[in-house]
């Protein structure tokens, strides 16, 4: 499952980019879906998250904390237990995700491409793109479960509570 949601991700979100790059040009121009709540909107998106932008070397750094990223994700995937398919789907999103803007990274000096624009009249959230949707549904799946994960009691633990032998 991992590889085939995050071959998915990957290809869902180049062939949205895609289309956006073809069709919503000039960039920088909104054009409302759902009235002013949902605009689809090209712009490029030098830096990382909501903009964040580092000089003229963004493209290297954000580039280099991806692949850094992927490798710790990698980590984490290869000691998923068998059968722990939540796990493996949150990890999956996220290296999908952080595959996708990794390749506009690497492609184009431009950017990210982001074309998703939500919000009220002047009052939006920064524009977005398929890879961050995934990248951040798959980050709180993955942070809830290693949640879960740390809240087991691991096998070496004491047992406490009823289980727990008497000494008197």
């Amino acid at each position: 499952m991992f590889w085939g949601v995050g071959a998915t991700v990957v290809a869902g979100d180049f062939a949205t980019k895609w289309l956006a790059s073809e069709r919503l040009l000039p960039p920088y121009l909104p054009r409302e879906v759902f009235g002013n709540a949902l605009r689809l909107t090209l712009v490029y998106n030098p830096g990382a998250a909501f903009g964040l932008h580092l000089g003229p070397q963004s493209r290297l750094i954000f580039s280099a904390l991806a692949v850094a990223a992927l490798a710790l994700l990698w980590q984490l995937y290869r000691t998923t237990r068998d059968g722990d398919w939540v796990r493996a789907l949150a990890l999956a999103l996220v290296c999908g995700g952080a595959l996708g803007n990794l390749l506009d990274r690497l492609r184009s000096p431009r950017g990210v491409v982001d074309f998703i624009d939500i919000g009220i009249g002047t009052s939006r959230w920064p524009t977005f793109n398929v890879a961050d949707i995934a990248v951040t549904c798959g980050a709180v799946l993955l942070a809830l479960v290693l949640w879960r994960e740390d809240a087991e009691p691991s096998p070496t633990e004491p047992l406490h509570g009823h289980d727990a032998p008497v000494h008197g």
